[in-house]
């Protein structure tokens, strides 16, 4: 058999998105769900990337995103959003000087301040995890932001609570 004709046999074969497990039962392989035109993804993986290697932070999110689904969620990108939506600040203090008194006041959250702090939170809760590679680490923070868990989720109710306690001070914001 020729190199041509081993490329065209291999081209016949009709390619499915399953496959057999010892047991016979069939199970679906992933199909990676990242994509170089997300802006979210395209913002996270530029936040994940250390010394400009590009190449090195998209296999992370990509290997993220297969590690999701091999941990039994269906869709790793609403998963993905849906961590990133559980982890977005609505409000946070802000120490501004009065009188001679650094007061902190309670502000709503820009939207983009909003998705910046949500995606800075997962990744350093994800650096803060250690003994996996970074993919791992980051899928799990992803799962667990997903669910309402994880140090991201707590760092914003954490804003919340002070934004809550400062409440007193909200008349001072427009000084």
């Amino acid at each position: 058999m020729t190199d041509k004709d081993k490329t065209t046999s291999t081209e016949l074969r009709p390619k499915t998105d399953e496959a057999k497990t010892s047991s016979g039962e069939k199970k679906k392989k992933y199909t990676s769900q990242f994509s170089y035109t997300d802006p979210l993804q395209t913002k996270l993986v530029n936040c994940i990337m250390k010394e400009g290697k590009k190449t090195i932070a998209q296999r992370i999110l990509m290997d993220a995103f297969e590690e999701l689904f091999r941990r039994g969620e269906k869709d790793p990108l609403k998963t993905f959003e849906l961590a990133l939506e559980n982890a977005t600040p609505m409000m946070e203090v802000r120490p501004k000087r009065i009188g001679g008194a650094v007061y902190q006041i309670p502000i709503e959250v820009t939207s983009k301040r909003q998705q910046s702090l949500s995606i800075r939170w997962i990744l350093d809760a994800a650096r803060a995890r250690k003994g996996q590679p970074m993919y791992k680490r980051l899928a799990s923070e992803l799962m667990d932001a997903s669910q309402d868990l994880g140090q991201a989720v707590t760092k914003k109710k954490e804003s919340h609570r002070m934004a809550q306690a400062n409440k007193a001070f909200a008349h001072l914001a427009r000084y």
